[in-house]
């Protein structure tokens, strides 16, 4: 008998298997790759919202807890994944600058926010009324960490590269049976690919679209993160990971010529230089009109479970809604009214 079965391994997916090992469960994985948003997300955490110069929910929760997470993942796969560096956001404007310090002003936002304009010059561009430093940033490397997490999980036998079968779940009064397997609970944390879960199917989970590049670009000398209508990060040797587009209609994981034009002329619009794009990437971010993830139980099934709907921001939300998550089932924790699938009603 398991303690786990867990569908997904993505950000969230892994999260809670790395929840579920720390506190000495066992547990299967099961994924056949299907759904790529968290290996081609850009991978920032950031505690403000820069368009509105507003914090990021529970943002000091999630970036503590995150760096704990992420460290002891390093450690467990001696490898780097988190890049701690700063994010500079542009300034097209003397009001930007003004509503900048008003923004440092306010207690909630004074720890994130230099008070100082940052005016580095960098070669290829142009930036007259210098940058805001938001501190305490950085990017997790989601490729290397998915890659070597499924590899860590495959090296003990607790991850099967294959489609989950719903048909072939029964759920019992104490457990689930699983084909040969049986277990405690079972958590789908499919991200976009739950419009096909039967159990949840009914949540409002409205993937949004985006599209990224690796540009090479030997005239840049960028070593921060800079943000504006798109992000730039540096990732050594002259490349540089640059996005991202959001597109709510189409929900394929393709790359697209309109994204495509949509991010070259992004970039034209800050960058002086030549670029070569490397490559091309698309994905569908689990988003949900709320802007809150989805945790919780079947309204029947009390042994099956979602962790789902980290969005933009899954590296910042996906340690804290895994134990979060985890609490609930193991400890009879309450969840937060604003993440509970409670808030949508029953499945119909």
């Amino acid at each position: 008998m398991l303690d786990y079965i867990i569908v997904g391994s993505g950000l969230a997916g892994i999260a809670f298997a790395e929840t579920l090992m720390q506190n000495n469960k066992s547990f299967v994985v099961f994924d056949n790759h299907s759904q790529n948003s968290s290996k081609i997300a850009g991978g920032l955490y950031n505690p403000v919202i820069l368009k509105r110069f507003s914090q990021v929910w529970n943002a000091n929760e999630q970036l503590n807890l995150a760096e704990v997470f992420y460290k002891k993942i390093e450690t467990k796969l001696n490898t780097q994944v988190d890049f701690k560096i700063p994010i500079y956001r542009k300034f097209f404007s003397v009001e930007e600058q003004n509503n900048w310090f008003a923004a440092s002003d306010k207690s909630n936002l004074a720890p994130f926010l230099s008070t100082e304009i940052v005016f580095k010059k960098y070669s290829a561009i142009d930036s007259p009324f210098g940058y805001g430093e938001v501190l305490h940033t950085g990017y997790i490397d989601t490729e290397v960490l998915l890659n070597q997490y499924h590899a860590y999980l495959n090296s003990f036998n607790l991850f099967r590269k294959e489609a989950f079968e719903y048909k072939d779940l029964e759920v019992l009064e104490e457990y689930i049976q699983y084909q040969n397997l049986k277990a405690k609970h079972i958590v789908f944390a499919e991200g976009f690919g739950m419009h096909a879960n039967p159990f949840f199917k009914h949540l409002p989970l409205d993937g949004t679209k985006g599209e990224l590049f690796i540009i090479k670009a030997p005239d840049l000398d960028l070593d921060v993160i800079v943000n504006t209508s798109v992000f730039i990060l540096p990732l050594g040797n002259n490349l540089f990971k640059v996005g991202a587009t959001y597109n709510w209609e189409d929900k394929t994981d393709l790359p697209t010529a309109e994204g495509k034009q949509e991010l070259i002329d992004r970039i034209k619009e800050i960058l002086t230089c030549n670029f070569e794009i490397i490559d091309h990437f698309a994905g569908v971010r689990p988003t949900v009109k709320d802007r809150r993830p989805l945790l919780g139980s079947h309204h029947v099934y009390k042994n099956i479970h979602i962790l789902n709907g980290l969005g933009t921001r899954g590296v910042m939300l996906a340690p804290a809604m895994a134990l979060d998550l985890y609490d609930y089932i193991e400890n009879g924790k309450p969840l937060d009214k604003t993440t509970d699938i409670k808030r949508y009603g029953l499945a119909k």
